[in-house]
């Protein structure tokens, strides 16, 4: 990552100050730079860090978009394989990767972020921006600037992605191996990827056309499994072998049966990007995009029988206790999805006394189906009945109006006002039908059903404020109205429909900022988020098949204010005396959050769903250090960088009415500690080698941090990995990379297994 250079982001104090009264340098509020400035509000005084084209190709092992936040402060994306598009969710400094809802994914200001639902099955869109594209990726902190939606309490990512000045055309393949043992599954994972794109500006047109296919097999994310204690002791059923005993999360005694959900998928993206000056201050752009998923999810079952064959299904006996194998132990399904994404923009760029900008973007379903067996294996595999689920049809729709006002007169050199109109809408239908046959039958019945629709309409504005040389200040207010309609839900009795719900609220914000002299500023900033329930979260309810339907539609929003408090220092002297050769920050954060949305059981009811906790604390401190050069503290080595950050945070439940047992316990899949490190070393022209590491701390998987061992599947568990990659620039047509990641072959889990030890080779070619 590179070290702040507040020219190349437009920083607050760049250009700000004469001569006669700064100094030679100045430390901007933002931590990002790169070929073309971050697309996010760098104004705003706010923890920002970014990673540009260059760093991700010379440091990562990227197959997609979310593995450009790697080695950033205080992310993590829980991609479970190559080519995981349902679990990926980000989470950030006080968000854990069950809370999906609570960042914001943005290509080129496009939304790419799922608010349909909340949790695993709601990440964002990764698959719709490919590596290979990406010019560079930024990352604000937290809801402080009002041009965002509460969702934004996480952080806001934005994909810069590239536009050509030029011809271009690209080419690049990949491969990957994963050698992977667990449990009773030895067994090597693999697949390719490869893309083309080719683009080009003839006179004030400029387009971008991309293809890319991800071919992958993952190793298995889930085993079947039935606690000991539900295991009768009885002579009957069939003896077997390969059986592996151990404690659950839970510490209870487990015995793991098989691997299920081994996730074989083909992906196939296609972009264009248009872009056309009108006039020298008038721009329109459109970006259409499609995503083609078809996955397997296949089944191994370690049971063998006398004779040494497998066992699938029917009572089985095991040290002396019988269990009986149902069709859900060992169960397959395909999935077939077709996304699409569309969207135009409009804006000027006269930078005088005011430009506008106007933007619709929409994402659909155009399919989204999901065949699964019931039958029990192995015979469920090749037919027998089943279900399908289908999220045809769903999807999102966001119109954004944006200005910028700079007054004139005596406010011109002190006063930038942004403000906006934001609407938003969201639909969801989901149904399951009951198959004859599962592999290629018509649907029979319905079995369960929910859907609904969601908008939020939201105008803002923010005033960002030089007060005098050295103190910069934002101030800014965000008013929203939220509805919710159209909620149904049903198992298999009668549907229920929901009331229409609207609400209303106001957000708050305010940063400060303050160069103390030429190598340190300060900043501080505060704001309000208020994450809306998603549609999910109020209506849906595909688990139910009885007629009993457990789901609230009246779940109230999240509610949370956070703060941060920032020191920053310049590190060194770049190739310019308006640029920093490095960088550090300290930052302390806090947040408060009331009716935060998680699944739990009602201790009242025993009724298990989405609810309102009370609320959740957390505070901690983050530090990001960022050095080019960093050789000349080691004899004097040329084309040395090194980047870092540790993340410490303490987040608490502190009430909790429907589940006591979890108050004074950890949030949720936040770790106490985060760190990342990557050194990068440009040998020459050609060729640079990088290291990275990645550690997470201790973290619970339930409310009641009750799964308090980490070494099992389902759990969550603390790890360090160590990742590898060397980049050669052949010729000025040609590049080859290689790569490992999880070095030390660590088996480390987010309630699934991480991918073990894999090594990666990539070509590439440009004209």
């Amino acid at each position: 990552m590179a070290a702040a250079a507040c020219a190349a982001v437009a920083g607050p104090f760049c250009g700000a100050l004469s001569a006669q009264e700064s100094p030679a340098k100045s430390l901007g509020t933002v931590t990002v730079t790169g070929g073309m400035p971050t697309s996010l509000p760098t104004q705003v005084p706010a923890s920002m860090e970014g990673i540009t084209r260059d760093e991700l190709r010379q440091q990562i092992n990227a197959t997609d978009a979310g593995d450009a936040l790697k080695y950033l402060p205080s992310l993590n994306v829980r991609k479970r394989y190559i080519g995981d598009y349902d679990h990926a969710v980000l989470a950030s400094r006080a968000s854990g990767t069950g809370n999906s809802a609570r960042s914001l994914v943005y290509a080129d200001g496009i939304p790419l972020h799922n608010l349909l639902g909340n949790g695993a099955f709601y990440t964002p869109r990764w698959g719709l921006v490919s590596p290979e594209e990406i010019e560079r990726a930024d990352v604000m902190y937290g809801p402080f600037s009002a041009a965002y939606p509460g969702n934004s309490v996480g952080a806001v990512v934005d994909y810069v992605t590239r536009m050509p000045q030029r011809f271009e055309a690209h080419a690049s393949v990949g491969a990957f191996s994963q050698g992977f043992g667990l449990y009773g599954t030895r067994d090597r994972y693999q697949g390719h990827q490869a893309s083309a794109s080719v683009g080009s500006k003839v006179g004030n047109f400029s387009y971008w056309l991309f293809v890319s296919r991800l071919d992958s097999d993952g190793q298995p994310l889930v085993f079947a499994n039935k606690l000991v204690s539900t295991g009768s002791a009885s002579a009957a059923g069939t003896p077997v072998s390969g059986a592996i005993v151990e404690a659950n999360p839970r510490q209870q005694p487990w015995v793991i049966l098989g691997a299920t959900n081994l996730a074989e998928t083909t992906q196939d993206q296609a972009k264009a990007k248009l872009q056309w000056d009108i006039t020298p201050t008038l721009r329109a752009n459109a970006t259409l995009g499609t995503w083609h998923n078809e996955a397997f999810r296949g089944a191994q079952t370690y049971l063998r029988d006398a004779n040494g064959q497998a066992v699938w299904a029917g009572p089985v006996r095991i040290d002396g206790r019988t269990y009986t194998l149902q069709p859900s132990d060992f169960s397959v399904r395909r999935e077939v999805l077709t996304h699409s994404v569309a969207a135009l923009s409009l804006q000027t760029r006269t930078q005088g006394h005011f430009d506008g900008s106007a933007q619709m973007a929409q994402y659909r379903y155009g399919t989204d189906q999901v065949r699964a067996s019931s039958t029990a294996a192995p015979a469920g595999f090749d037919g027998g009945a089943g279900n399908l689920t289908t999220l045809d049809g769903s999807g999102w729709t966001s119109v954004h109006l944006r200005g910028t006002w700079r007054p004139e007169g005596h406010l011109a050199s002190t006063h930038t006002l942004d403000f906006g109109l934001q609407h938003d809408r969201a639909q969801l239908q989901q149904e399951r039908l009951g198959l004859a046959d599962w592999v290629s039958g018509s649907p029979l019945t319905r079995q369960a059903f929910s859907g609904g629709r969601s908008q939020t309409t939201a105008i803002y504005a923010q005033d960002h404020w030089r007060i005098s040389p050295l103190w910069r200040a934002t101030l800014g207010l965000r008013a929203e109205r939220w509805q919710a309609s159209d909620g149904v839900a049903q198992g298999t009795g009668a549907a229920v429909n929901y009331a229409r719900r609207s609400q209303s609220a106001a957000s708050p914000k305010l940063a400060l900022a303050h160069q103390i002299n030429d190598a340190w500023a300060i900043k501080a900033a505060l704001g309000r988020a208020v994450r809306w329930p998603t549609v999910a979260e109020l209506y849906q309810s595909m688990g139910s098949l009885g007629s009993t339907v457990n789901n609230d539609p009246n779940l109230r929003p999240e509610k949370s204010w956070t703060g941060e408090l920032s020191a920053e220092r310049s590190l060194g002297t770049g190739p310019s005396d308006q640029e920093a050769d490095g960088s550090l920050r300290l930052t302390l954060f806090a947040e408060r959050t009331r009716d935060a949305l998680y699944s739990q059981t009602d201790v009242a009811t025993n009724i298990t769903n989405v609810q309102n906790v009370d609320r959740i604390r957390t505070r901690g401190a983050e530090v990001v250090w960022q050095q080019r050069e960093v050789g000349r503290w080691l004899g004097g080595i040329k084309g040395l960088s090194a980047s870092a950050s540790l993340t410490y945070a303490h987040s608490l439940i502190v009430a909790n009415a429907r589940q006591p047992a979890s108050v004074g316990k950890r949030q949720p899949r936040v770790p106490d500690w985060r760190a990342t490190t990557v050194v990068t070393y440009q040998a020459n022209q050609a060729l640079s080698f990088s290291a990275g590491m990645r550690h997470s701390g201790r973290q619970f998987n339930q409310l009641d941090n009750s799964d308090t061992n980490e070494n099992a599947y389902q759990s969550v568990s603390r790890y360090t990995v160590t990742d590898l990659r060397m980049t050669w620039r052949i010729n000025p047509t040609w590049q080859a990379a290689l790569g490992i990641d999880n070095l030390g072959n660590r088996t480390y889990w987010a309630f699934h297994p991480y991918p073990q030890r894999t090594a990666f080779v990539q070509l590439r070619a440009a004209l």
